[in-house]
């Protein structure tokens, strides 16, 4: 009988060694890639003639948010007054319809 015991107490101790809790944390990586190619960037990364083009179409403009694509092609998150618009201007200051 002691030969049992000792038996499954040697084969549930073996056993114990696997139950091992595995943590992996993975590295997170964030990307601001929005689904139309656009990566935002800071308003002072803006060039003047797209700053000038937009205060002389909206006087009154507030920049929320800046984008930008790889042809350097500018995405303006704007808002005058109460109204959100979205426009579309080259590095030039020209506007682009989209």
């Amino acid at each position: 009988m002691k030969k049992v015991i000792l038996s499954v107490a040697i084969v549930l101790g073996s056993l114990s060694i696997y139950a091992v809790d595995l943590t992996i944390t993975e590295p997170v990586i964030k990307v601001a890639i929005t689904q139309d190619g656009y990566t935002e960037v800071s308003e002072d990364t803006v060039p003047v003639a797209v700053k000038t083009a937009l205060q002389k179409a909206y006087p009154d403009v507030k920049l929320d948010k800046v984008y930008v694509n790889e042809k350097k092609e500018y995405k303006l998150e704007i808002s005058v007054g109460d109204q959100k618009a979205t426009v579309y201007s080259d590095v030039n200051g020209n506007w682009i319809k989209i």
